[in-house]
């Protein structure tokens, strides 16, 4: 298990949203499904992010990547636990599918530490095994659960939206945290036990209790 290495080369890559990459490290990552958050609210959103990045020029400090995933990872989240969509991961087998490609090559391709499925959107912590990349992974997912669940609803056309949100592991007191965050995330949005699904390794388990 690898954390962010301030030392070590990182790879930077850009599709709507800022994505860092390095080698074998850890990451939390967020995908939607693309009806998710009204496109009003997301273009005000990416109108006031510009604004944010046109004022902070890459490379970021260490704070201002702080203040980035602040500002507009957290409003993100907040606008996903509203439950906008059709929320078609309310349904327990449209979850199912999704559980069986995140745990197809885990310890292979990945090491899964947590996830949580929730009704309009997904969380996962997990580190990269040598040699794969962040894109290659995540996009894999989406492209065979697009494909299952839409077969299994019986429609046709993209699911996921296009990018996802991601931010590389610092340290082990930050693991922890997002280990937290997903376990409570379903609590914090009052969702039936019927209307999620959360996975935690054994050690994510015993570590939070």
């Amino acid at each position: 298990m690898k954390f962010f290495n301030k030392e070590a080369e990182i790879v930077k890559t850009r599709n709507r949203v800022p994505h860092w990459q390095q080698e074998a490290a850890t990451y939390f990552v967020t995908w939607r499904l693309k009806d998710s958050i009204p496109r009003e609210m997301l273009d005000k959103l990416y109108a006031v992010r510009s604004e944010w990045e046109t004022k902070h020029p890459k490379p970021w400090t260490e704070e201002e990547e702080e203040d980035y995933h602040t500002k507009f990872s957290a409003e993100t989240e907040r606008l996903l636990d509203i439950g906008y969509g059709e929320c078609v991961l309310r349904q327990p087998q449209c979850r199912e599918t999704l559980a069986k490609s995140l745990r197809l090559f885990d310890g292979e391709r990945f090491l899964m530490h947590s996830w949580v499925a929730l009704p309009n959107h997904v969380h996962a912590l997990f580190s990269l095994a040598e040699g794969r990349s962040l894109d290659g992974v995540v996009g894999g997912w989406k492209t065979f659960t697009a494909r299952d669940i839409n077969a299994l609803l019986g429609q046709s056309g993209a699911l996921w939206q296009k990018s996802y949100f991601d931010r590389m592991i610092r340290d082990w007191d930050h693991m922890i945290r997002v280990a937290r965050y997903i376990r409570r995330n379903p609590v914090k949005v009052k969702l039936r036990e019927d209307e999620f699904t959360l996975y935690e390794a054994d050690w994510v388990k015993k570590m939070l209790g």
